[in-house]
C-alpha cells in the first residue's frame, strides 16, 4: 500500500517492514499466494499481453459506453439514467465474471484482465457519475445529485451482490445432476 510520507512523496515500499521499494522488492498483486507454485509463475510472466488485453478490453467497453450515452442524452439537472444503467449493469456483470473465472472455471489468465479491467472497467465509469454529481449541483439540482449519489452507491453494491449470488446458484450442482466423477471426487468411503 503506498502511503503519503512527510516529504509529501509516495513510499511505495513493500509493506510495514519499513523497506524501501528497493529493498522489498517488487509489489505483487494481492491475488498471487505466493505459497502455490501455480500461482508465483504470474510473477515471472512479461505484462506486456496482459496490458493489452486490458488496453484492447478497455477500448471495447469506453466505446459501448460512449455510444449508450450518446444515443440516450441527458442534461445537467437531469438524472443521468445512462450512467447509472451502464455502472449498476456493469456492476453486476463484475460480479458475474468474478464467479465464473475464480469459482466455476478455471480461465485463461488474460480472461480476467480483459473482461474485468479492460471491458467492464472502461464500461463503467464513476468518473462520470462523480463528474454528473457536480453538474447538477452546480444546475441547482441538488435533490438529483444527492439522489443519484446514494442510488448508485446502493444499486452497485447490490448488483455486485447480486450477480456473485445468482451465479453461484445458477453455477451449483442440482441434487442428483452432478457428474459422478464431480460429486465424489477427492472422497473415500
Amino acid at each position: 500500500m503506498s502511503e503519503r510520507a512527510p516529504d509529501g512523496a509516495f513510499d511505495e515500499g513493500g509493506g510495514d517492514d519499513g523497506l524501501s521499494a528497493a529493498e522489498s522488492g517488487p509489489l505483487v498483486d494481492p491475488d498471487v499466494d505466493l505459497h502455490v507454485p501455480r500461482q508465483r509463475f504470474e510473477l515471472h510472466r512479461a505484462p506486456w499481453s496482459t496490458l493489452a488485453a486490458i488496453s484492447v478490453g478497455g477500448i471495447i467497453g469506453a466505446l459501448s459506453r460512449y455510444e449508450l450515452t450518446d444515443a440516450f442524452p441527458y442534461g445537467p439537472g437531469d438524472f443521468p439514467w445512462p450512467v447509472f444503467g451502464i455502472n449498476v449493469g456493469g456492476c453486476l456483470l463484475i460480479g458475474v465474471l468474478m464467479v465464473l473465472i475464480t469459482e466455476v472455471r478455471r480461465a485463461h489468465h488474460l480472461v480476467r484482465p480483459f473482461l474485468g479491467v479492460g471491458v467492464l472497467g472502461g464500461f463503467t465509469t464513476f468518473s462520470t457519475y462523480v463528474v454528473d454529481i457536480q453538474r447538477a449541483v452546480d444546475a441547482d439540482a441538488a435533490a438529483t445529485a444527492l439522489g443519484y449519489l446514494a442510488a448508485t452507491l446502493v444499486a452497485a453494491l447490490a448488483a455486485t451482490t447480486a450477480g456473485l449470488r445468482l451465479t453461484r446458484a445458477l453455477a451449483r450442482p442440482r441434487a442428483g445432476g452432478a457428474a459422478p466423477e464431480a460429486a465424489g471426487a477427492g472422497e473415500r468411503p
